[in-house]
């Protein structure tokens, strides 16, 4: 079981960029490890990085004044080659969410299975929230996941999610996680279709 995702209230952080690929999410060569754990410091190297590996002041990660669990993107966010690693950096960083007007589709997939919850919005209104952001980096943003909708300002967006992945973000289920949830429904089939 993994935490559990009903409501996140939290201020953005605004990586305001178009095409953010996996290898700029997690480069390549951090892709020796297959646990999870370790990737959230390497959660954009080369730009929160310079080559001494000291941090770049100007990157969003590294302004203390952009502090949440939300990140939110330009279009095509997780474009690229599939990289699950991608979701674990993000998710290793502490993001809960990432809002973006689309999504790659793997990595859609690959953050799902992974307990980060990838929000499509209209591109107008993820635009009002990067312009009050950039004014107010303390201005929060409400992702309500029961009922679908995303709250900032003042305004309400609402977005899709397939139903079986918003009951285990829900519950805090991976897919094995399910599976046990309904084992005695799956043990009465057997019996019932047993040859």
């Amino acid at each position: 079981m993994r935490e559990r995702f009903i409501t996140l209230t939290s201020p953005v952080v605004p990586l305001e960029r178009d095409n953010v690929d996996t290898d700029q999410i997690i480069p390549a060569r951090f892709l020796k490890a297959t646990s999870r754990e370790g990737f959230g410091d390497k959660l954009f190297h080369d730009w929160r990085y310079d080559s001494a590996g000291c941090p770049r002041p100007d990157f969003v990660l590294n302004d203390p004044t952009h502090r949440g669990t939300i990140l939110a993107a330009g279009k095509n966010f997780g474009c690229g080659s599939s990289r699950e690693h991608a979701a674990w950096a993000i998710r290793g960083a502490g993001f809960r969410a990432v809002l973006s007007p689309r999504f790659a589709d793997i990595f859609r997939e690959n953050a799902l299975n992974n307990g980060l919850l990838p929000v499509q919005l209209p591109a107008p209104f993820l635009e009002r929230v990067f312009t009050v952001t950039r004014e107010r980096p303390e201005a929060a943003v409400t992702v309500d996941l029961e009922r679908q909708e995303v709250r900032f300002e003042g305004e309400t967006a609402p977005f899709d999610i397939p139903p079986y992945r918003k009951r285990c973000l829900l519950q805090g289920f991976d897919d094995i996680d399910y599976l046990l949830s309904i084992r005695d429904k799956i043990i009465l089939f057997e019996k019932q279709h047993a040859l």
